[in-house]
């Protein structure tokens, strides 16, 4: 993939965007495919998933038998590249010390950011979703409707090409007729889940998620996302026919040789470099954003990572999208006579209101799946089957004590063995301790594959006791003040915690399984997963109608700064229940419209 050195860079860009992911490429891929000169600046290294994914490579091939380590924390195969919950020379650091009181902060620093890592789970947020404020009291409304990004949603869908299927859900919003790819048909134990939870009003139903289950329509799709622009709809026709259908061959995780998962890179900057419009510089870790005397936003200084020099480079609009919490601290550290707290933080609100999915889970064990037939199930998609949030109407007539709702996410199936796979098989034979040989190998066809795990992800307002800010003393091994998180769970995710765990446990036990403990409603603080897990976390800089109380408006132009744009998580007002990259780059998409016509008008 051609690249750019800092001694390369040009003088005359249209827009310079800071990070590669989901935000990032669809900007550059939207603002590109219209002539507009780019720059995208990656702080990591170039990764190319067609060279560098181990798709075939079982796990007794790897060092600790794929097992996680420092440098590969969520183990050998999985196609993170210098990222981590925490990277060497690049800290962050906590306000409390107090447990449940940490924020976990994931960082990406690799070409397609966190799209090379993600579950690829790509769900609409629904119309509820953005009036929060409205319809539940707390937090904020967003300044846009669904009607605002649908044509958005259906854009990104047939670029990318997201599976599923439409189902009648409220607040769980319809793709266009033709969008949607065909989901792959479920598993045993997601059937069996589907059978008994509809005993209990409950729909377990086809994830949305970005896999190819069949060729994209190299010969329809272009020409509706690209009407008029022959340059344009013959690049795209050329990617989509390089990319293949999933031929369900390893996890998603490990990335993706053949083109049939989305990952920026192939999806977004492949076609994009096509148009001789787009330059990548890699390894650019930037410092701030820069004014000129108008208080416009003039380009970015940045540190190169190769020799260590820093560096500046201009351009008519600055995009900031290197992932919420990264922008947050660009922001911050871009300080001047004209903003001494930081770029477009006249409101005082950059680093304000961080949310993440509200999370959960519980497993059990499911005799019904006892002794089923060997077959290999480690080529599926992973996540196919969730369960959405049912209980609307509930919600509505003021029937619960909790604001917000969730999803499960169902987990089972019988994929290739991970070292502790035959761990508890004894225990369930009634013969603890005692398992080895012959009686091990009877176990073990027995009970493998006869577990199900649900993941719940729910929905958070935006609350003063989420934030992030600058560390007064700790830096990074560049000299650039750190984020310093501050991190409080409200009653309202407690109280939906604990709902989450009585209806998992619930389902189990119509299900018949074996349940190992109870269901935590008592204390839910056991076991909500620790902010920023999830790797969900958005905000620090939302969007809304005034310029007193938020950062950004519905265009994620900053208030303050009308040439600096936000496409990434850092406008959200909140977290919904379902996964937030979709809606990034529905968001980025309509966003770089804007600004081609703010470029067309001479207007930046």
């Amino acid at each position: 993939m051609p690249v750019i050195s800092p001694k390369e860079v040009q003088s005359d860009y249209d827009v310079v965007i800071v990070g590669s992911g989901a935000g990032g490429g669809q900007m550059a891929y939207t603002l590109t495919m219209n002539g507009a000169k780019v720059l995208v600046m990656e702080a990591g290294r170039i990764f190319d998933p067609a060279r560098e994914t181990a798709m075939m490579h079982t796990r007794n091939m790897a060092p600790l038998r794929a097992e996680p380590t420092p440098d590969k924390q969520y183990g050998f195969y999985d196609s993170s590249v210098d990222s981590g919950w925490q990277i060497p020379g690049e800290p962050y650091t906590n306000a409390s010390k107090e447990e449940k009181r940490q924020f976990f902060w994931w960082r990406q620093r690799m070409l397609g950011g966190r799209t090379n890592h993600w579950g690829r789970v790509s769900l609409r947020n629904g119309p509820y979703d953005f009036e929060t404020k409205s319809r539940q009291g707390i937090g904020f409304d967003w300044p846009i409707s669904y009607d605002d990004l649908h044509p958005y949603y259906d854009k990104v869908e047939m670029l990318v090409g997201i599976f599923g299927s439409n189902e009648g859900i409220e607040n769980v919003p319809h793709s266009s007729p033709g969008v949607l790819l065909p989901p792959p048909k479920m598993r045993a134990g997601e059937l069996l889940t589907k059978k008994y939870a509809k005993k209990m009003g409950i729909d377990v139903l086809p994830v949305h998620r970005a896999i190819l289950t069949k060729k994209q329509e190299a010969d329809r799709l272009p020409a509706l996302l690209h009407p008029g622009n022959g340059k344009a709809q013959k690049i795209l026709a050329e990617n989509m026919r390089s990319r293949a259908k999933c031929f369900f061959a390893t996890d998603c995780h490990r990335g993706c040789s053949i083109g049939a998962a989305y990952d920026s890179a192939t999806v977004h900057l492949r076609p994009a470099l096509k148009t001789g419009n787009l330059d990548i510089l890699p390894n650019a870790m930037v410092r701030e954003v820069t004014l000129n005397k108008e208080g416009k936003a003039k380009g970015v200084s940045y540190i190169d990572k190769v020799d260590g020099a820093d560096y500046h480079v201009s351009a008519k609009v600055v995009v900031l999208a290197a992932s919420s919490q990264e922008s947050v601290r660009i922001m911050l550290n871009s300080k001047s006579n004209l903003f001494p707290h930081g770029i477009a933080n006249s409101s005082g609100k950059v680093g304000k209101y961080i949310t993440d999915s509200v999370a959960s889970s519980f497993s059990a064990q499911i005799p019904a799946l006892e002794n089923l037939p060997p077959h290999n199930e480690d080529g599926t998609v992973g996540q196919q089957a969730y369960v959405p949030w049912w209980l609307c109407k509930e919600h509505t007539a003021g029937r619960l004590d909790f604001p917000g709702g969730y999803k499960f996410i169902v987990g089972s199936g019988r994929r290739m063995p991970k070292m502790n796979s035959v761990r508890g098989f004894d225990r369930l034979a009634g013969r603890e301790g005692t398992g080895f040989g012959k009686e091990l190998k009877e176990d073990a066809r027995r009970f493998y594959g006869s577990h199900i795990g649900f993941s719940a992800q729910g929905a958070m307002a935006a609350n003063d006791d989420c934030f992030s800010e600058l560390d007064p003393e700790v830096k990074d091994q560049w000299g650039i003040p750190v984020l310093r998180f501050h991190w409080k769970w409200s009653d309202d995710e407690l109280k939906q915690v604990a709902h989450q765990q009585e209806a998992m446990a619930s389902i189990f036990e119509t299900m018949g399984a074996r349940i190992g403990r109870k269901p935590e409603t008592k204390n839910p603080l056991k076991v909500i997963k620790d902010g920023g897990k999830i790797i969900h976390e958005v905000g620090g800089a939302i969007m809304g109608d005034d310029a007193k109380t938020s950062v950004t408006d519905q265009w994620c132009r900053t208030w303050d700064v009308p040439n600096l744009v936000l496409a990434d998580g850092a406008p959200f007002p909140n977290t919904a229940d379902k996964n937030p990259t979709l809606t990034i780059m529905a968001l980025a998409w309509r966003a770089a419209d804007h600004v081609l016509d703010e470029l067309k008008q001479g207007n930046v």
